[in-house]
């Protein structure tokens, strides 16, 4: 069995999830309240978001919004890594 590389795989998953966040950005942008509203409650399974979208989100929020799904998810990854890691046997050389 490969053993994975905790790092690289903590910064995909941190990328995917600054990707995500980057996606969330965009339909907000372009599709509005009413659309985003529209949108993550479809995505969400019916939960209503009409009370918890703001649409003025100030750009140092965003900013710092960023960095922390980066680091969550890079946390998410690594600890993937890890635990596979852990239950690979190593292989003995004979």
């Amino acid at each position: 069995m490969y053993r994975l590389n905790i790092k690289k795989l903590g910064f995909a998953f941190g990328l995917t999830g600054a990707l995500i966040y980057l996606g969330c950005m965009i339909v907000m942008a372009t599709a509005g309240q009413e659309g985003s509203i529209t949108f993550f409650n479809s995505l969400l399974h019916g939960l209503d978001t009409t009370s918890i979208i703001r649409m003025n989100v100030p750009p140092l929020e965003v900013l710092m919004g960023i960095v922390q799904t980066f680091i969550l998810w890079w946390l998410i990854g690594a600890c993937i890594g890890a635990f596979y890691n852990a239950q690979i046997k190593i292989r003995s050389t004979i």
